[in-house]
Order: structure tokens, then C-alpha cells, then sequence
């Protein structure tokens, strides 16, 4: 696989997570099928997640809660880096990361979560191949009315405001935001989030998860 460092400058994966702790991940799910489970869940997901980021792509953990380091560092290893999200609902968590990044010097900046099964480096190097093409932003659209993934090649902030988010309109609302900013947003393909039983027995069903 190419190194994105050198193919396309300076790129930034931001990978949002939060500690495996049981009752604090995937709590929807867990409604359905317990904490424990849920937990083994959660963990099948993020370790298939960082399969594909690990010494591929140039990745941040952004992770919650703030004393989550060593957890988070032990679990996923050395090859990331690694810092907490701040306080807020997600857009502004999302906007403080993106707005870090690209101060740091990152051309591109690529947000994803541990929760879509179906995510694949495919689709981060087609996000990175947009960018760079000239693209402002990218989105994955899930089923469920939201985005698995925002790729960006420039820092607008707005595009995280006053979005209602976890909602079926969450990515419409994101989508008039960036047609009321003038840009032009390319879509990837859809994808499913795991957020109810029903959802893990279909990513297991597809050879996505083993647990």
C-alpha cells in the first residue's frame, strides 16, 4: 500500500474512540444484548479498524475520557499517536481535532470512528485520491442518515456547527452546510454503522466480525 506521507503530503487520520470500558461503549447496543457483549463488540470493531490504519496512514486516537492514554495505548499500540477529545458534543470534538491538524501542517485531514464495519483503507485512499484532486470535502454517508467518514482539504469549522448529530438528518444537515459555504462535497459509498443487534448479526454474517 502507498505511504501517504510521501504520496500526498502531509495527511492526518483522526480516529475517535473511547476507552473499552463495559457500560461506557456501544450503550445502545448493549441495550439489546448486554454490556459484556457489547463490549466484545466494540472491541472486535476497533481492532479491525486499526488493522487497516496501522502502519498505513499517519493516525491520531482522539480518545475519551481524558485519562484514557495508557488504556488506549496498551490496547491499540505504539504506531499511533495519540490525544484526548476535548469537551463538548461530538461537532465540537470533531472541530477542535480537525482545526489541531491542520495547524500542525496536515494538507488533508480524514475523521473516522470504530464503529462501521464496513470501512476499509479502500476508502480512506479514495477519500485522500479526492482531496487531493481538489476536492474540499468528503463524506461516507451510513444508512442510518449519518457519515462514517468527513475527509477535508481545508479547515472549516462551520461545517461542524448547529448539526444535529446521532439523528437520521445528521448528514443532510451537513450537506446544506457545505452547499451554504460554497463547497462541493463528494460521497463515497453507503455504509452501516453497528449501533443494534440486528446490525452485528449482519456484520457477522458477512464475515465482518468474528465476536
Amino acid at each position: 500500500m502507498s505511504d501517504h506521507r510521501t504520496e500526498f503530503g502531509e495527511s492526518a487520520i483522526l480516529f475517535f474512540l473511547k476507552a473499552p470500558r463495559r457500560g461506557y461503549v456501544k450503550t445502545r447496543l448493549a441495550a439489546g444484548i448486554g454490556d459484556e457483549k457489547a463490549l466484545a463488540a466494540y472491541q472486535s470493531l476497533v481492532e479491525r479498524q486499526a488493522s487497516k490504519l496501522r502502519n498505513h496512514f499517519p493516525t491520531t486516537v482522539y480518545f475519551a475520557p481524558a485519562d484514557a492514554a495508557p488504556e488506549l495505548s496498551n490496547w491499540l499500540g505504539k504506531e499511533f499517536d495519540y490525544a484526548p477529545q476535548c469537551e463538548g458534543d461530538l461537532g465540537s470534538r470533531l472541530k477542535q481535532a480537525v482545526s489541531t491538524a491542520f495547524d500542525q501542517g496536515a494538507k488533508f485531514v480524514v475523521c473516522i470512528g470504530g464503529d462501521c464495519p464496513g470501512l476499509n483503507a479502500s476508502h480512506i485512499e479514495q477519500t485522500l485520491d479526492f482531496l487531493s484532486g481538489g476536492a474540499a470535502i468528503v463524506l461516507g454517508p451510513t444508512e442510518d442518515g449519518g457519515y462514517y467518514l468527513i475527509g477535508l482539504s481545508l479547515d472549516r469549522p462551520e461545517l461542524f456547527e448547529d448539526i444535529p448529530w446521532s439523528q437520521p438528518e445528521t448528514l443532510d444537515a451537513t450537506l446544506e452546510k457545505a452547499h451554504t459555504l460554497k463547497l462541493k462535497p463528494l460521497l463515497l459509498e453507503t455504509l452501516y454503522d453497528i449501533d443494534q443487534a440486528e446490525d452485528l448479526e449482519r456484520a457477522r454474517s458477512e464475515g465482518l466480525l468474528s465476536r
